[in-house]
């Protein structure tokens, strides 16, 4: 069966599986087209005699390691939860705690400056400018998943710079 034959024939009930499993219309598009696009590469490598079962298999991973990713990035993240930032914000704040504040956000600041180029692009994109990462592929002209490794990566350099303050 071709890759168009079983978009045709699936395309619907899948996008519907991967909505109850992601319930995000956003997410759920994502993890299609790279459901899709892991179809087709097993299919070049070889013959698939069940490929619709495959196809939903694909889809299930891709939504598990989605959701997997994106609560790795919110406790990657939560190093600076909203309280943190909302004492940062305080302009009632003692004033050697906003100089201290200052300073971890030039270090921030700095740390997000080493990322290489890609890297930090993507993560201002998503941090900064709060797009998606399915936008943010699209707008680069690299895979979601591309995307994903850089926010992680910057996520973790960020971390770790952090903790190297202490």
């Amino acid at each position: 069966m071709s890759i168009d034959a079983l978009y045709r024939h699936e395309g619907l009930k899948l996008r519907r599986f991967l909505l109850r499993l992601l319930d995000n219309p956003a997410d759920a598009a994502d993890a299609s087209q790279e459901t899709y696009l892991r179809m087709v590469a097993a299919l070049s490598r070889t013959g698939i005699e069940h490929p619709s079962a495959l196809l939903f298999r694909i889809a299930t991973n891709v939504a598990l390691r989605m959701r997997n990713r994106g609560r790795l990035e919110r406790t990657l993240f939560a190093a600076t939860c909203e309280a943190e930032l909302a004492e940062i914000a305080d302009g009632y704040a003692l004033p050697e705690r906003q100089a201290i504040a200052r300073q971890e956000l030039r270090r921030l600041a700095d740390a997000i400056d080493e990322l290489p180029p890609r890297c930090r692009e993507v993560f201002l994109l998503s941090r900064l400018d709060g797009l998606a990462n399915g936008e943010i592929a699209l707008r680069l002209g690299i895979s979601r998943n591309m995307v994903e490794k850089h926010i992680i990566k910057a996520l973790l350099h960020c971390r770790r710079s952090r903790l190297e303050l202490f």
